[in-house]
């Protein structure tokens, strides 16, 4: 099965104060790290939502226009679904995609909802979900198509504060 990682960029950063995925951690931006963690894990990795990447799917309403683009960059690649990823969660479990697609269908971490595998059949349904005008929020939609929710292994650090930062620095150096 291929499978595509998509990293989602594309956030304004307003309680980080710059840009996240730029943030070193260790020695690595964010993004960097992020796209190490799933590089052995996928067939491709795409970023979605930064210049040279793919544009979010429509931008602007949050990370469910990243995770469209994502899902129609899959579709359009011929991959069976996209792993999605915010660019703020450096450290991962080294068989998250595994974990997620064990279903065979869309699966979602239950804490953090971003990440998730969504098979690329789902292209047409996440359109006409963004053209509701309702609620546009991951979990709304991930409810709507009966997405597995899937509690990890290990607590995924996201990054949303400098001060967050600084934590998860402090237990990478522990």
């Amino acid at each position: 099965m291929s499978v595509l990682g998509a990293i989602l960029a594309g956030g304004q950063a307003r309680r980080f104060g710059s840009d996240k995925a730029l943030a070193i951690l260790d020695g690595a931006t964010l993004i960097d790290r992020v796209a190490a963690s799933l590089s052995g894990q996928v067939d491709a990795v795409v970023l979605c939502g930064r210049t040279g990447g793919i544009a979010d799917r429509p931008a602007g309403i949050g990370p469910l226009g990243g995770i469209a683009a994502a899902i129609h960059e899959a579709r359009d690649r011929g991959c069976a679904g996209v792993v999605t990823l915010p660019c703020d969660t450096p450290v991962l479990p080294h068989d998250l995609v595994g974990l997620l697609t064990v279903f065979g269908g869309a699966a979602v971490v239950d804490a953090i909802p971003v990440i998730g595998y969504w098979p690329a059949t789902l292209a047409d349904s996440i359109d006409a979900h963004i053209a509701d005008p309702g609620d546009h929020s991951i979990r709304r939609w991930s409810r709507a198509i009966g997405a597995k929710a899937v509690t990890l292994p290990i607590s995924i650090a996201n990054i949303n504060t400098r001060a967050d930062l600084d934590a998860l620095a402090v237990t990478i150096s522990d």
